[in-house]
């Protein structure tokens, strides 16, 4: 029997969590300096320092070292018109980020949204199970053959939607206790956030915004450890070092492994001004800031055609619809 479409959405949103606290380019605490100002000097260093950002959820910070100077300024008018929610755009749920955290946020949210799982997910083990390898196969596909993806995310993202995916249909994603605890403490954590329209974002800013969002995080990605997605272990197990460097480019090699699955990918790299910073963070963003760019490497000018329904688009996609 197919799964109905809300349960279907509500695992992609399940596996879009677990890859937005994926995709933070980890690495091991002891390589973190989180006292001195970040090194983006040379490229591993860089990646160090974003990783660093993600991982206590201070994503102004990471926003402030993702991107030349001059690109964060036009980034951050570009936010408050409204226009772009970047870095939230290398999220695969972005369009839909601002709603969820009002939903979350509403008076008496807890016992609207248990009632939904109660409707959707509650004792349908078997079905997530069978959605959950019917979406890891259909975003897998998707990843490495359509999308405005570059070769590096495309086999980065492939190998973390098929992670993600065995690990969601492992995961107790249809026990109510693990709900009944769950929802109370992220609607608690949207509410500490405070304010996050889509108007009171852009009122606020990019930077402001980014550190109540990135607050929220941390409690979202405990949350997930509950259900047996430990992405501290995942952080702690990152081995991150220079595999390239010519000129202004070099190549990052990136080896960790995520619920049980390892991952061994090769981030591009470019310099700017001296600095390092993740070629395809400076795509996305300068697309963000409406600049132009060039196409990744193996993609032409056409678009490709929209996800398969059910999967959850991967990072780094661009969003359905605007904030």
């Amino acid at each position: 029997m197919p799964m109905p479409q809300p349960r279907r959405a509500l695992l992609a949103a399940a596996a879009a969590a677990a890859l937005l606290l994926a995709a933070c380019r980890p690495v091991p605490p002891a390589a973190q300096a989180p006292d001195t100002a970040s090194d983006l000097s040379r490229p591993a260093p860089a990646v160090q320092a974003l990783t660093g950002h993600m991982r206590s959820g201070d994503f102004a910070a990471f926003a402030r070292d993702a991107v030349p100077p001059a690109l964060h300024a036009r980034l951050d008018a570009a936010w408050r018109a409204g226009r772009t929610r970047w870095p939230l755009d290398e999220l695969p749920f972005s369009g839909h980020f601002p709603g969820m955290l009002e939903a979350l946020a509403a008076d008496g949210s807890e016992a609207g949204l248990l009632a939904g799982f109660d409707r959707q997910f509650a004792g349908a083990g078997r079905e997530i199970r069978a959605a959950a390898s019917t979406i890891g196969m259909f975003g897998v596909q998707y990843v490495e053959n359509q999308g405005d993806f570059s070769d590096s995310e495309r086999d980065h993202y492939a190998q973390l939607v098929a992670a993600v995916a065995q690990w969601a249909a492992q995961a107790p994603l249809d026990e109510r206790g693990r709900a009944e605890e769950a929802i109370p403490r992220l609607a608690a954590a949207a509410r500490a956030a405070g304010p996050t329209s889509a108007e009171e974002l852009a009122a606020a800013g990019m930077d402001a915004s980014l550190r109540r969002i990135g607050t929220f995080s941390l409690e979202a990605r405990a949350v997930l450890a509950g259900y047996g997605l430990d992405l501290d272990a995942a952080l702690d197990s990152v081995d991150a070092g220079l595999q390239v460097q010519q000129g202004d480019r070099a190549t990052v090699r990136l080896r960790y492994e995520l619920a049980g699955t390892a991952i061994d990918t090769v981030l591009d790299m470019e310099r700017v001004d001296g600095r390092w910073y993740l070629a395809d963070y400076l795509r996305h963003a300068r697309a963000a800031a409406g600049e132009a760019g060039p196409l990744p490497p193996g993609n032409d000018a056409q678009p490709g055609p929209e996800a398969p329904p059910g999967t959850a688009a991967a990072p780094g996609a661009a969003p359905a619809a605007a904030p």
